[in-house]
């Protein structure tokens, strides 16, 4: 596949969604096509589990169960569009990606990175991103921006220590993949975070000998 696969990952609340709009917009400016996705979501099936996974009634939900359906929601994600989105040489840019399943249920939900990873090798076909940010913000400092913005979800809902677990974890995942997952400080402002992330991806693109 000729394509060109990112993800941006990171705590709830690090703007995430904010960055894929902007980087977006710029690999526009350079005339290249881009599907923007999130997770869990992205098409119909997978938003249908994501409103499972993230409802907060649903608080009996199994850690295992939750696993599941993460990579279940994934697998129809890269089945019906990012595997034909890279086919196509086109540009994927993804809100989550298999690092949070890693970190969320791997690390938080204790299940384990290798069986979490095993799970979704699976699920993925194998399919891996080009370049990953991590949005690096204290989970305290995550959370409160999310309550300033709206009802807090399932997985959002959960307490201090488990958010501050998913936050280490990342850094750990982050320090033993650094070729692909580059930490960006989410604290600064947006247009700053915007300039890294952009300064990343003109690397990688000339390595491509795209521009």
């Amino acid at each position: 596949m000729s394509g060109l696969f990112v993800t941006m990952e990171g705590t709830d609340g690090s703007g995430k969604t904010t960055q894929v709009k902007l980087l977006k917009e710029y690999f526009e400016s350079k005339g290249f096509s881009v599907v923007c996705t999130r997770e869990p979501g992205g098409n119909v099936i997978s938003e249908k589990i994501r409103n499972i996974v993230i409802d907060s009634n649903h608080k009996e939900m199994g850690s295992r169960t939750e696993a599941l359906l993460y990579a279940a929601a994934r697998a129809q994600l890269v089945y019906e569009v990012i595997i034909p989105t890279l086919k196509r040489g086109d540009i994927v840019i993804c809100d989550r990606f298999v690092d949070s399943s890693l970190i969320y249920q791997g690390v938080a939900r204790n299940l384990g990175i290798d069986k979490v990873a095993d799970l979704n090798l699976f699920a993925t076909e194998g399919i891996e991103p080009d370049i990953t940010f991590f949005l690096r913000l204290d989970p305290e400092k995550s959370i409160e921006r999310k309550k300033q913005l709206n009802k807090l979800d399932r997985i959002e809902n959960e307490n201090s220590y488990f958010h501050k677990k998913v936050f280490y974890g990342y850094i750990e995942l982050a320090e033993k993949f650094p070729e692909r997952i580059k930490i960006i400080d989410a604290f600064a402002d947006i247009n700053t975070i915007r300039e890294n992330i952009i300064e990343y991806i003109e690397k990688l693109l000339l390595q491509r000998s795209v521009l």
